[in-house]
């Protein structure tokens, strides 16, 4: 099973992710990562979902969501011709020694520091699905006493322009 990410702009009003989240429960399609943001445009929202299945399940997903009025528009985020991010909160246990490491872990992943308490520090960092994969196997060890991620979100390079 191959991953999809979809940029899809609706309006921007009450309703509109209940009936976006319902058509996937409906039609059996489960949603890996969701994530909804108001646009520069006002009345518009822009939703990123991230889901697995074949072409098949990629364009009754298409065709589904286009039904609904409130969509506006809908794009395939290709990997190599989008950027795509997720940011992610990491609580660590850190005391002693242990400090120091993942202090020069998260400097190396370009990853900051947000709090630091006496026998923990939260981890904030951003970049692609892989990065953030592999900066998590990295704290591991160290004992994660918390995890929150933001859920992948995608904008097509270059001029073109979701409308």
């Amino acid at each position: 099973m191959k991953k999809y990410v979809l940029s899809v702009l609706v309006e921007d009003h009450a309703g509109v992710l209940s009936r976006v989240s319902g058509l996937f429960s409906r039609r059996g399609f489960n949603i890996d990562s969701l994530t909804v943001c108001e646009t520069y445009n006002p009345g518009q929202s822009r939703m990123t979902i991230v889901v697995q299945g074949d072409e098949y399940v990629l364009e009754q997903i298409k065709k589904q969501l286009s039904k609904l009025v409130e969509v506006i528009s809908i794009t395939h985020c290709h990997k190599e011709s989008s950027t795509q991010r997720e940011m992610a909160l990491i609580k660590v246990k850190a005391s002693g020694t242990d400090r120091a490491v993942i202090i020069e872990t998260c400097d190396i992943f370009r990853a900051h520091i947000v709090d630091v308490a006496q026998n923990s520090v939260i981890v904030e960092a951003t970049g692609s699905e892989e990065k953030i994969s592999s900066l998590i196997r990295l704290l591991e060890p160290y004992g994660i006493l918390e995890l929150c991620k933001t859920g992948l979100t995608a904008m097509g390079r270059g001029e073109e322009v979701l409308k």
